[in-house]
């Protein structure tokens, strides 16, 4: 069973605070959706068709080597004007590799996303949530902001029902939000469906999707 909770408890926010989780102190009615592990084919399309016809501008923390795979779907994120942001090249987890491997996979991420655009950012979030002190240190030394989050779609949890991947972001969202979804073909099912709904009630309520 999956047990990470759909909204990141302030108590965990507070333990680190190096970390952006939202941007509640913005006293605004804007909610940030970011998407993770892409570009994929038709599933990043997908979302791309369902931010423009919001008019919603989102974050996408890319895997290097999807774009490398798929470089015409990342210059499509580029040219509606989303921000494109670093997931690492080949989804590295944090523990499993040392700080030399770490490192060096996220700057060669960096660098092929500057090939692509002069507008990519510092932004980057660790696969899986996952990093150390050390990682922390040495990423911010190199101008990094590591960007985690407040709620959680769980869109890759095939346990759920499309109503609960939904609803955890319906139910738990505010201003402020960093919200996270996938644009990865594990995650696809519940996206196709939670994400229009998401768009669609917050847009009715007044709230405006923009990037980090």
């Amino acid at each position: 069973m999956n047990i990470i909770p759909a909204k990141t408890p302030s108590s965990i926010k507070l333990l680190f605070p190096d970390y952006t989780w939202d941007f509640y102190s913005k006293k605004e009615k804007k909610l940030y959706l970011t998407f993770d592990d892409g570009p994929i084919p038709e599933v990043t399309e997908f979302v791309l068709d369902q931010l423009r016809l919001f008019g919603a501008r989102a974050t996408f923390f890319c895997i290097g080597e999807n774009i490398k795979k798929h470089p015409e779907i990342f210059n499509k994120i580029i040219a509606d004007r989303h921000s494109v942001c670093n997931h690492t090249m080949n989804h590295l987890k944090a523990r499993k590799n040392n700080l030399e491997t770490y490192l060096e996979n996220v700057i060669e991420c960096e660098n092929l996303i500057r090939e692509h655009t002069v507008i990519g950012s510092k932004l980057f979030r660790p696969p899986y949530g996952q990093i150390s002190r050390a990682k922390l240190t040495a990423l911010r030394k190199l101008g990094y902001q590591i960007v985690l989050w407040d709620i959680l779609s769980k869109d890759w949890d095939k346990n759920i029902s499309l109503e609960h991947c939904l609803n955890n972001v319906v139910n738990n969202s505010k201003d402020g939000s960093i919200i996270v979804f996938h644009d990865s073909i594990k995650a696809a099912t519940n996206l196709k469906f939670a994400l229009p709904r998401v768009l669609e009630y917050f847009t009715k309520k007044g709230y405006v999707f923009d990037r980090i």
